[in-house]
Formats: structure tokens, C-alpha cells, sequence
């Protein structure tokens, strides 16, 4: 339940004469020439589909509010990730934000999956039609995030020396914005091109009579190796892991398929707000005729993607059914790709399907037809280095004018550790969270009071609909600021009991399902050094725990005032 309050006095009853006036976060988020530092209600940090949420509910709740983003515009992830081929792995008609009958009504997705173009579009549409650009500073990192105990507020510096201070400071840094630099040997003697996929450039690039490398098969690989393909002279593909992928079947939404959309969207908004899943999935334990099973597992193939995945009974909690859906897919490739030592090489095997994220692709697999087009295995012929003209394996080396690194990203932790965050104490969050991430519901951290994060870890984020997620998050954090501030609390902090007992739960259900028997982003295996913990939450009635929490006076926090110990 969104909150009414428009108290203008600030989140704890503090004078709003020290507060930033509405509207001037742009202009009045730098340090003033007589060094002034301002003071805001709340900081949001990142400009994606979280960040602009929660500055919409901020101003809603007349809230004083400053936004940085290290781009040059609004759109996250979607602002970045500009590769080719760069699309939306769930329908378009269910990536979209539900809080505003306007704004749905003023919004018409053109595909089924959506470009990454037409997704910055959108979220540039949202900015501009909710006014919410002036409120952010754009091309400015936050170094650093440091509390204040005396004050019972957060001091924010910048990348260019400014300084900024705020009673609540929200992470809306995303899951999947730190992109993995190219720690190969020799990466920096290469004398061609050189490309990341999560830090694409701007302007179009054409690899028109080129022979490119790519390194990596994970999904902005998959979805753009059939793009580059279709340009380059060569395209030579160096692969560790082969990746389940289903197919998209990419189309045009009908006018037929608004419709039945607009008959079911109702009850998917209302099945959300009572955190219930809107989609027809089976409940935990179900268990279906062989015939049901059968058709949840052909329906893989039917362009659905990854909602066909979670539509099959028990497919990450019953070993035998997963293997099912696997060799499914393994015999889809083997009827797609023509060689059958490339065949075997792209078949996965190694873990469930599902337990890494699963890719939605354009005729991945039937670009390893095109004679033009090389896989190589390293499994079998590991990359000794990169050199200038190429990359070279323990078999032999292979010429190349670019190479286009697809590593992956340091997932749900990246962003926020790239920050300097200290909270009581001046203990660092690196710190307290060297044996990996721990929260209170994804949302907050112990020892570090007014701190939110957005989809944090502890949180479903990533194994749900991200922006059906985010709203949830963002509803919640502002709900409970306004609770605050109607009750004069100075600060919310997570009580270090609960957030043991919520980390122990997370692991617990972890447990349960087959997700840990793959070394995934997920549970931060792909980044050297990184404490392997599944991060996100996959336990059934996260909104409900959340809201209850929240209705039994947040319990599970500390609430103090100002001058009061935690």
C-alpha cells in the first residue's frame, strides 16, 4: 500500500530550511562556491529503472531529493549494454513498470522481446513525462558514502569533489552494471579493436570484412554473436562453458495480443500488489501427469523463454524432471547445429538447466552453420594470452582485427563494492561483507543505518522480474521512511540477529533447489576471488514476509532517534 503522507518537514520532523527546495537537485547537488555542503532527505544512487522509481516516490512524499549516475543519461543497464542485438529476456508487455495507469497508457512496445533501444526509450519516456531528469546530476560516480553517527545522516562525495549530505541514502545501483574487465595475459598488447559487451560504444560499429574474436558465451554473446556474424569475414568463438539457450521467436505484438493483454492485466497488477505470482506457475511439490510434463517441457520451444522454464513442476527441485528438460534442449541443438563435434561442444552438460540464468537467443545455435564461423573449445584448449594480432590457445593461434570481450559482469555485489561505504564505526561494507553479502530482506545492511539498497542481495531480484521487483523494493524503502518521518525516528537499521537469521533462511532454501550445483553468477563464481554464497532469494512469499515486517513496526529493526544509541 503506497503511503499518503506528504509531510514536507522531512522523514524525521527536522526543519526543512537545511533541505534542498524540490526541483533544483541539479543545479544545487554541487558543493556551493562558499563551501557549503547542502543537505538533502535522500540521495539516490544510479539512474536505471530503480533509481527513477525511487525518485518519483521521493518527490511524491515531498521528500527533498538528489540523484547521481555515472552515465550521460537515465536507463541503467539498458544505457550501457548497447551491443548488437541487446534485447529484453522477458516479453516487453511484462518489463514495464505497473505503478502508473498514465504512464501504461502512454506506451506502446513495438516487439514481443524488446531492443535495447526501444528499452532506453522507454525509460527515457518515463523521465520526461514524471520530470525526473533536473533531479539527477548525470555523469558524476559516487566515490563514497560515509555516515555520520553524530549527525544521524550519510555524507556523499563524488568522482569530482563534491559533497552532499543526506538523513537516507538509496543504492539503486543494479544487479548487473559492473561489467568484468579482461584479466587475460597479453589483453592490453592486442593491437586491433577491442570491444566489451557491457560497455559498449555509443556509435555504430561495423565489423564489415573483419575477422572478430569473441571470448565469452553468455547471454549478450549469444545475442549478439549472430548479429556480428552476419557482417564479419571471420567470426572465431572461444567458449568455457556452453549455455542452455531457448528460442526467442522474436515478432511484431499484434494488435490481437494487446488486447488478451489488456484483459489479463487486471489481475496480474492485483495478483502482484498481494505478492502472489500473476503468471499461471505451478506450486512447489505439484506434481503433473506424464503428459502435462512432457508439454511444460516441449513448451520450451515455443518462444516464451524463460517463463516457459519456471512453468515446468518442480524443474529446480526435482533432479530427475531437470534432467528431462535438459536433454530436451541437448537434442534440440544436436538437430540445429550441422557438425556434430560443434554440436557436442555447445551442449551443456556440467549443471541443471536453470540454475545458471538461462539465454533467450535469435538463431544462436544456427550461426555455427555458417562456414564463416568458428567454435573453439577451451575445455579442451584453454587461452594461453591474448597477442597483438590475435589470441593464442594451447593448440594454435587465431588472427584477429577484433576481439569482442563477453565476461560477464561482478553481479549484485559489484556496484556497491566499487563505493566507498562505511557505515558505523567507519566499518567499510567490503568488510562486512567479506564473507559475502549479508542483508536484512536484500533491502538493508547492519551497521549501517537510513542505508537502502534496491534488488539488493537477500533479495528474489534477479530470479524474478526486475521491475516488478524494483517497485516492490522502492514502495517498501519509501513506505518506510514516511513512517519515520511521521513518528520522528532519525534512523532504521538493521538489528544483527535478523540479518543472520534472513541470510541463514536465504542459504536454507538455496539448499532446497538444484540452483547451487552450478558455478554461476549467481553465486559469484565467475569473478576470481569472489565468496562463493547464493545471493539472491528464491523462497516462496518474499512481498509477504516484507509487508509483514513492515506492519508489525518493522520488526527486525532498530528504530532510535537522533542522539539515541542504536
Amino acid at each position: 500500500m503506497l503511503c499518503e503522507n506528504q509531510n514536507t518537514g522531512g522523514p524525521a520532523g527536522q526543519p526543512a530550511a537545511a533541505r534542498a527546495p524540490q526541483g533544483e537537485a541539479t543545479t544545487m547537488a554541487n558543493t556551493a562556491a562558499n563551501g557549503e555542503v547542502r543537505t538533502y532527505d535522500m540521495v539516490v544512487v544510479g539512474a536505471g529503472f530503480g533509481g527513477l522509481y525511487q525518485m518519483q516516490r521521493a518527490l511524491e512524499e515531498g521528500l527533498s531529493v538528489v540523484g547521481f549516475e555515472a552515465g550521460k543519461d537515465v536507463g541503467g543497464t539498458w544505457y550501457w549494454n548497447r551491443y548488437p542485438g541487446a534485447r529484453c529476456d522477458i516479453p516487453s508487455l511484462l518489463y514495464s513498470y505497473t505503478w502508473s495507469d498514465e504512464l501504461r497508457d502512454s506506451w506502446r512496445w513495438s516487439e514481443k522481446y524488446a531492443t535495447q533501444p526501444e528499452i532506453l526509450d522507454y525509460a527515457r519516456h518515463v523521465a520526461e513525462r514524471f520530470d525526473l531528469k533536473p533531479h539527477f546530476q548525470f555523469e558524476t560516480r559516487v566515490s563514497s558514502a560515509v555516515y555520520d553517527e553524530d549527525a544521524a545522516e550519510w555524507s556523499i562525495e563524488t568522482d569530482t569533489g563534491e559533497q552532499v549530505r543526506a538523513r537516507f541514502c538509496v543504492m539503486a545501483t543494479g544487479c548487473l552494471s559492473v561489467p568484468k574487465a579482461p584479466d587475460i595475459e597479453g589483453a592490453a598488447s592486442f593491437k586491433g579493436k577491442t570491444y566489451v559487451t557491457g560497455q559498449w560504444p555509443h556509435e555504430k560499429i561495423s565489423f564489415e570484412g573483419l575477422r572478430v574474436a569473441v571470448i565469452g558465451t553468455g547471454s549478450s554473446a549469444i545475442q549478439s554473436l549472430p548479429l556480428i556474424a552476419a557482417e564479419a569475414k571471420a567470426v572465431t568463438v572461444f567458449q568455457r562453458t556452453p549455455n542452455y539457450s531457448l528460442p526467442a521467436f522474436n515478432r511484431e505484438i499484434t494488435t490481437e495480443e494487446r488486447t488478451a493483454f489488456e484483459a489479463f492485466y487486471p489481475g496480474y497488477k492485483q495478483a502482484l500488489q498481494a505478492g502472489a505470482s500473476p503468471l499461471p506457475i505451478p506450486p512447489i511439490g505439484y506434481k503433473p501427469t506424464e503428459e502435462e510434463l512432457v508439454a511444460s517441457i516441449q513448451n520450451m520451444w515455443n518462444g516464451d523463454g524463460l517463463i516457459s522454464l519456471v512453468q515446468i513442476p518442480n524443474l529446480m527441485r526435482d533432479a530427475e524432471t531437470n534432467a528431462r528438460a535438459g536433454d530436451y534442449v541437448r537434442e534440440q541443438v544436436k538437430a540445429i547445429v550441422k557438425d556434430p563435434e560443434t554440436a557436442d561442444a555447445l551442449t551443456p552438460r556440467d549443471f541443471p538447466i536453470g540454475a545458471k540464468r538461462a539465454c533467450v537467443d535469435t538463431d544462436y545455435f544456427e550461426t555455427f552453420n555458417k562456414a564463416h564461423v568458428t567454435l573453439v573449445d577451451l575445455r579442451k584448449t584453454p587461452i594461453e594470452a591474448i597477442t597483438p594480432t590475435g589470441v593464442r590457445t594451447t593448440a594454435k593461434a587465431f588472427e584477429a582485427d577484433v576481439i569482442v570481450y563477453a565476461l560477464g559482469f561482478d553481479a549484485m555485489t559489484g556496484a556497491l563494492n566499487n563505493i566507498d561505504i562505511r557505515g558505523r564505526d567507519g566499518r567499510a561494507l567490503k568488510d562486512a561483507w567479506s564473507e559475502g553479502p549479508k542483508t536484512y530482506l536484500g533491502v538493508a545492511v547492519a551497521g549501517f543505518p537510513n542505508l537502502f539498497l534496491v534488488t539488493g542481495p537477500g533479495s528474489p531480484s534477479v530470479l524474478t522480474n526486475m521491475m516488478t521487483a524494483i517497485e516492490q523494493h522502492v514502495d517498501w524503502i519509501t513506505d518506510a521512511v514516511s513512517y519515520l518521518g511521521e513518528r520522528q525516528i532519525g534512523a532504521i537499521e538493521a538489528k544483527p540477529d535478523a540479518q543472520e537469521a534472513w541470510v541463514a533462511h536465504v542459504n536454507a532454501e538455496a539448499d532446497k533447489t538444484l540452483f547451487p550445483q552450478a558455478a554461476s553468477w549467481y553465486l559469484g563464481a565467475n569473478v576470481p576471488g569472489k565468496p562463493r554464497v547464493f545471493m539472491p532469494y528464491i523462497g516462496e512469499g518474499y512481498k509477504g514476509r516484507c509487508d509483514k515486517v513492515a506492519a508489525a513496526g518493522y520488526e527486525g529493526f532498530a528504530l532510535t532517534r537522533r542522539g539515541e544509541a542504536a
